[in-house]
């Protein structure tokens, strides 16, 4: 029998999952949720957690914005009811390693011993053996960003313009919750759309790939770049769990190694429409005069 909420089969390796699956996987990956700005959709990541455990959880990079919060403050109770969640999910026996990013980089100077932060593993990269015995070097990314390592003044630059944009995507989900529509990611599509952002995602893939290969790994799962991906490059894996920002995704690992992306809001978004069609199919016709 299969698990509540199973597919009855799972879409071939690549294919961004938008359909619930099982509730407890072997890893999840996370990462860019930025806690602490306006762009985070802590919400929807709570109600990723609430409906999925797993007995690995790693978070990629970027989970708490440092740059963003020297510049202003922002920190609701939805941002710290993420945090509180994922350290009841480590007191309860869940593996939980932090992997640091750009964006939490004052972290690294606490991960070089491999540091332990309550029951939360700390450290700038790791490797992951799956199930099925595949070799998955785990790091954030940004060391392979050519601007975030020699040019920061211009990736914070960029961060003030990506934060305009997330604020025009806010209003432009308000509007379209108020019609009754699901979240869409009007920055993440308005991004795939410029021509120099998808050359430096194509290098940045390939350059990660190539690096995996060097630490004798079968592949690579990192954040960054807020693009969810999972591809074969070169006869290695590269994976990208994407972000809690603008795509709101996550890359999970099955207990027998399968690796999925799933993509959380489709996900509710399906739930939604299953649920009232199952509504309106129980509910009886009215009664012909």
């Amino acid at each position: 029998m299969q698990p509540m909420g199973a597919i009855r089969e799972l879409p071939h390796p690549g294919r961004i999952l938008r359909y619930r699956a099982s509730r407890h996987y072997r890893s999840i990956w996370i990462s860019d949720i930025h806690l602490g700005t306006r762009g985070c959709q802590a919400d929807l990541l709570l109600d990723f957690l609430k409906y999925n455990e797993s007995d690995h959880l790693y978070l990629v990079g970027d989970i708490i914005d440092g740059w963003r919060m020297r510049r202003s403050w922002y920190w609701t109770q939805s941002h710290n009811d993420v945090v509180q969640k994922i350290l009841r999910k480590a007191r309860k026996g869940t593996n939980v390693t932090y992997i640091t990013g750009n964006h939490d980089d004052c972290l690294r100077y606490f991960s070089g011993s491999d540091m332990m932060f309550g029951s939360i593993h700390l450290t700038d990269e790791m490797m992951h053996q799956t199930a099925d015995g595949k070799k998955l070097w785990i790091i954030h990314g940004d060391r392979f960003d050519g601007v975030v390592k020699h040019a920061k003044w211009l990736a914070v630059l960029g961060d003030v313009a990506y934060t305009f944009m997330l604020g025009l995507n806010t209003v432009f989900n308000m509007v379209r919750r108020y019609c009754g529509m699901g979240y869409w990611s009007l920055s993440s599509y308005v991004k795939g759309k410029v021509k120099n952002a998808v050359e430096f995602i194509s290098s940045f893939e390939t350059t990660l790939a190539e690096e995996a290969r060097r630490h004798g790994a079968d592949g690579v799962v990192c954040g960054h770049i807020h693009k969810a991906e999972m591809r074969d490059i070169d006869g290695i894996l590269y994976c990208n769990d994407g972000d809690w920002v603008e795509s709101c995704t996550a890359l999970v690992e099955h207990m027998d190694g399968q690796l999925e992306i799933i993509e959380w809001a489709s996900v509710r978004a399906f739930d939604r429409l299953a649920r009232k069609t199952r509504a309106a199919v129980a509910t009886p016709a009215p009664a012909q005069a």
